[in-house]
């Protein structure tokens, strides 16, 4: 089995969630059902088949975090220096709009671009991986070609 790159931070949070369905919202969604199915007749009862479909998507979402959490490989970028790779939190600046922005290259299950954090597998991630403060980058985004320069590489 392949094995998932992660920060220890991606891998809290993966696990946390897993714990609240685990602990919280099973027991719940199984007591809606019990409660559902005292209600009578199963083949017009909504709020039955509302909490099937809730109670499948909780033991899925299970599986893909068990699978996920069984799978990872946690890297600590503070062990890390040098040029831009997993782990790296990269400041950038768009060559045209003079934008600047921040971003911590991280493992596909713990990426938010919201947040900051760019997964491995993205354009932008593969074509920054092994750059050096001061380089330039070109990527190809549904947008178009964008360039940026790459202000500061951290591993923290």
């Amino acid at each position: 089995m392949e094995k998932i790159p992660m920060t220890r931070a991606g891998y809290t949070l993966l696990d946390d969630e897993l714990r609240q369905l685990k602990s919280v919202e099973r027991p719940e969604v199984i007591r809606a059902i019990a409660e559902a199915r005292e209600h009578g007749d199963l083949s017009e009862n909504a709020e039955y088949h509302a909490a099937r479909e809730k109670q499948s998507f909780i033991e899925g979402r299970i599986k893909e975090l068990e699978s996920i959490i069984g799978r990872s490989e946690i890297i600590d970028p503070t062990r890390l220096s040098g040029s831009v790779k997993f782990g790296a939190t990269v400041t950038l600046i768009d060559e045209d709009s003079e934008e600047e922005r921040t971003y911590q290259i991280v493992g596909e299950a713990e990426a938010d671009l919201e947040r900051g954090l760019l997964n491995i597998k993205s354009p932008l991630a593969r074509a920054l991986i092994g750059k050096d403060e001061g380089d330039s980058v070109e990527v190809r985004t549904p947008g178009g070609e964008k360039s940026y320069e790459v202000l500061s590489i951290k591993f923290v």
